[in-house]
C-alpha cells in the first residue's frame, strides 16, 4: 500500500509538468482538451523574441556567477566543518543552513528591506547575485560535506610529510579527489539560481531573469502555449543538469570506496 501511494503521489505531483509538452506542441491558443493539432510554431516564436533572449541571457550570467561563488563558499564551509574544530562550530554551520528552512518570500522581502531601505543600493542584477548565493551555498554546502567526509585525512598528511605546502597539497591533492563533489554543487546551484523566481522578482529591478519574464507573459492569453513551449525546454534543461550533478556524485562516491546512501540532501 506504501508504494501504491508513493505512485500515486508523485503522479499527482508531476503529471502537470508533463502536460507542459503536450500543450507546448498544441496549434491552439486555448489550453484545454481535446487538441487542435500539432505545431512547432511556438518553439519557432521564442527565437525572435528579443525580451526573451535578454532575459535568458540575464539568467545565465546570474546562475554561472551565483555557481561559482556558492560552490567556493560550501567549499570553504564544508572544509571547516569536517576537518577543524573551533568555537561556534555548530552555530556557524547552523546559520549556514538558516536558508533551507525560511520561506522564500520571507528572505526576499527581507532583503528588498536591507538592500533598498537600509543599503540604498539600486536593484539590478548584482543584487540576485548575492541572493542567490544566500540560498544556494547551503546546498553546496551539504554536497560537499560528503565529500571531505569521504576524504581520507591521512593523504593529506601524507603530501604534508612529504614536503609539499598546506596550500599546495589542498591544490593537487584535495581538490582533485573531491572535484566530483565541486560539479556536482556547481551543477545544483547553476540549476536553482536559473530556476529561482520570487527572490528574483522582489530583486530584479529593470533586469528581469526568465522565470521573472515568464511571470510577465502569463498576462497575455495568447502567449500562454509560447510559455508552454518554454517551460519544456526548462524542464528538459534541469533534468539534464540534476542527472549530470547525480552522475558525478555517484563517481566522487565509487572514487572514495563509499557505499551509496542517497540522494543529495
Amino acid at each position: 500500500m506504501l508504494r501504491a501511494y508513493v505512485i500515486v503521489f508523485l503522479l499527482f505531483l508531476y503529471a502537470p509538468i508533463l502536460l507542459l509538452p503536450v500543450f507546448a506542441f498544441n496549434s491552439g491558443t486555448v489550453i484545454a482538451f481535446p487538441l487542435d493539432g500539432f505545431t512547432l510554431h511556438w518553439f519557432a516564436e521564442l527565437a525572435v523574441t528579443k525580451a526573451l533572449h535578454e532575459a535568458v541571457v540575464n539568467s545565465l550570467i546570474i546562475a554561472a556567477v551565483t555557481a561559482v561563488i556558492s560552490t567556493a563558499l560550501g567549499v570553504a564551509a564544508a572544509r571547516a566543518g569536517v576537518r577543524y574544530r573551533f568555537p561556534g562550530k555548530a552555530a556557524a554551520l547552523g546559520l549556514i543552513m538558516v536558508p533551507l528552512v525560511l520561506p522564500e518570500i520571507i528572505v526576499a522581502v527581507s532583503l528588498l528591506v536591507v538592500v533598498v531601505q537600509i543599503m540604498g543600493w539600486d536593484l539590478s542584477m548584482g543584487t540576485i547575485i548575492a541572493a542567490h548565493v544566500l540560498i544556494c551555498t547551503p546546498f553546496a554546502t551539504a554536497i560537499l560535506n560528503a565529500s571531505f567526509q569521504n576524504l581520507d585525512p591521512s593523504l593529506e598528511e601524507a603530501a604534508v610529510d612529504l614536503g609539499e605546502s598546506r596550500s599546495s597539497t589542498f591544490r593537487l591533492i584535495t581538490l582533485p579527489l573531491i572535484m566530483p563533489g565541486i560539479i556536482a554543487a556547481l551543477l545544483i546551484s547553476f540549476t536553482i539560481s536559473l530556476d529561482e523566481f520570487i527572490i528574483a522578482f522582489f530583486l530584479s529591478g529593470s533586469e528581469p531573469t526568465l522565470p521573472v519574464y515568464i511571470w510577465s507573459m502569463l498576462r497575455f492569453p495568447r502567449l500562454i502555449p509560447v510559455v508552454m513551449a518554454l517551460g519544456t525546454i526548462l524542464v528538459v534543461l534541469s533534468v539534464l543538469l540534476l542527472t549530470l550533478a547525480e552522475i558525478s556524485r555517484r563517481r566522487g562516491l565509487r572514487r572514495a570506496g563509499v557505499k551509496d546512501k542517497g540522494g543529495f540532501l
